[in-house]
C-alpha cells in the first residue's frame, strides 16, 4: 500500500536539499500564476466598471436624433437639421407599445451664478419623465412636475458636481441660482451618477423644464423644436421592436416616402454599452490566456528539472525498488515532488498577482476586482501543470531496472 505521508515527506526533503534549484524551478510557475491573477483581476474590474456605467446611464435606452443638413455637397451630420418636436415625443410614448417612457431634450451650455460663485455646465431642458428614462432618483428636494412643465416655471434640478461647486456645504434646495442671468429656484438635487465610459461627469448637469429652456434660455427656430428624444423601452427584449415602432411612426408623421432618406436617426445606447461590456470580457479572457502561456513555460521547466532529478537519484530509486518499493511508489514520489513545487509556486504567484493588481489599481486608477474564481482557476491550473509535466519523469523513473539503477554511477 502506498504511504502518502511518507512520500510527501520525501518530496519536501528533496526540495529542501536543492533550495536554489527548487526556487528557480518554481519561478516560471510564480510568474505565470501572478500574471494570470493580475490580468484576470484587471479584466474583471473593467467589466464591472462597464456594468456600473450601464446601470448609471439607465437601462433599455434608445436615442432619437434629428436629421442632417447639406450645403454645397457638404453634409453636416446628425442633429444639424431641427426635425424633432414635442409632438413627436408625445406621439412616441402614446402610440408605441414597446416604449415605457420618453423625454424630449433641448439643451445647451450656460453659466450658473449663486452668490459670488459661478459654474459653467450643461443645462438640459426636458420633462419630468427624464428621471424614469435615466433611472435617476432625486436625492434631496423634489423633481419638477407636469404643472411646472405646462407653466414654464423657473425651477431646476442640480447634479451633485454643480452643487459642490456653487454651494460648497450649504443646502441648495429652495435657493435661487441664475442661469444665463435668469433666476431659477432649486427644487431638488439629483443622486450621484459618476462618470460615463467616455469620462464625462454625469453629475455636472442641470435639469429644467423644457418649456422654460425653450422660452428663456436657448430659444428655438420654431415652436416645440427639440434637439433629441431619449426613449426607455419596456424591457431589454423590446428594444428592437421599440426602435422599429419609432421608425415607422416618425416616417408617418414626417411624411417620408419609401425611397426617401429619413430626416432623423436612432441610436441603441444600451446595445452599445453591452457591446463594450462583451469586448471587456473577451479582452479579460485573452489577457488571461496570454498570461497562462507563462504557466506552460513553467511546467516545461519543472519537467526538465524532474528529469535531472531522476538521473541524479537513480541509485536511490534502485535501493527503494530493491527493498520492495512498487512501480506506483516510485511514480507517485516524483509526481508529488512535481506537484509540490507547482503548488508552492502557485501560492506565491497568487500573493504576488494580488499585490500587483492592487498596485496597478492605485497607480493607474484602473479598477480591479478580486475574484475567488480567478484565484482558484490559477491555483488549480498550476497544480494540473505540476501533475502533467511531472508525469513523464515519474513514469521514466518507475521503469528503471533495480539492478541497472544500483550499478549507476
Amino acid at each position: 500500500m502506498i504511504n502518502i505521508p511518507s512520500t510527501i515527506k520525501i518530496a519536501f526533503r528533496a526540495i529542501r536539499v536543492n533550495k536554489t534549484r527548487s526556487a528557480l524551478t518554481m519561478l516560471g510557475i510564480i510568474i505565470g500564476v501572478s500574471a494570470v491573477i493580475a490580468m484576470l483581476e484587471v479584466g474583471s474590474g473593467a467589466k464591472y466598471k462597464i456594468g456600473e456605467e450601464i446601470a448609471a446611464m439607465g437601462s433599455n435606452l434608445l436615442m432619437v436624433l434629428p436629421g442632417s443638413t447639406s450645403a454645397g455637397g457638404v453634409r453636416f451630420g446628425a442633429g444639424s437639421e431641427p426635425t424633432l418636436t414635442m409632438g413627436d415625443a408625445q406621439a412616441i410614448v402614446r402610440e408605441c407599445p414597446s416604449v415605457a417612457y420618453d423625454a424630449p431634450v433641448h439643451s445647451g451650455t450656460a453659466q450658473l451664478v449663486y452668490g459670488n460663485q459661478n459654474w459653467s455646465t450643461q443645462v438640459m431642458g426636458t420633462t419630468p419623465s427624464i428621471l424614469n428614462v435615466r433611472d435617476w432618483p432625486v436625492a434631496a428636494g423634489r423633481p419638477f412636475t407636469e404643472e411646472d412643465l405646462k407653466n414654464g416655471t423657473k425651477v431646476c434640478l442640480l447634479g451633485q458636481t454643480v452643487v459642490d461647486n456653487l454651494f460648497g456645504g450649504e443646502e441648495p434646495v429652495d435657493k435661487i441660482v441664475r442661469i444665463k442671468k435668469v433666476p431659477f429656484t432649486v427644487v431638488g438635487v439629483l443622486a450621484v451618477k459618476g462618470q460615463s465610459l467616455m469620462g464625462q461627469d454625469q453629475d455636472d448637469m442641470v435639469y429644467v423644464p423644457i418649456t422654460s429652456a425653450q422660452r428663456m434660455l436657448f430659444g428655438t427656430p420654431f415652436p416645440g423644436m427639440v434637439r433629441v428624444i431619449m426613449v426607455k423601452a419596456t424591457s431589454g427584449d423590446d428594444l428592437d421592436s421599440a426602435e422599429q415602432q419609432i421608425l415607422a411612426l416618425l416616417k408617418q408623421r414626417h411624411h417620408i416616402g419609401p425611397k426617401q432618406e429619413n430626416d432623423f436617426s436612432t441610436r441603441n445606447l444600451t446595445q452599445m454599452m453591452q457591446t463594450a461590456a462583451q469586448a471587456a470580457k473577451i479582452m479579460a479572457l485573452l489577457l488571461g490566456a496570454i498570461a497562462s502561456v507563462s504557466l506552460l513555460v513553467g511546467g516545461i521547466g519543472i519537467m526538465n528539472i524532474m528529469l535531472v532529478s531522476v538521473t541524479e537519484r537513480t541509485r536511490e530509486i534502485g535501493i527503494r525498488m530493491a527493498i520492495g518499493a512498487k512501480t506506483w511508489d516510485i511514480r507517485l514520489q516524483f509526481i508529488i515532488e512535481s506537484l509540490t513545487l507547482s503548488l508552492i509556486g502557485g501560492i506565491i504567484g497568487i500573493i504576488i498577482g494580488v499585490t500587483i493588481s492592487t498596485i496597478l489599481s492605485k497607480i493607474a486608477g484602473w479598477p480591479t476586482l478580486l475574484s475567488p474564481f480567478s484565484i482558484l482557476l490559477a491555483f488549480g491550473f498550476s497544480g494540473a501543470v505540476g501533475i502533467f509535466f511531472g508525469y513523464y519523469p515519474a513514469y521514466k523513473a518507475s521503469l528503471l531496472s533495480p539492478i541497472d539503477a544500483l550499478r549507476y554511477e
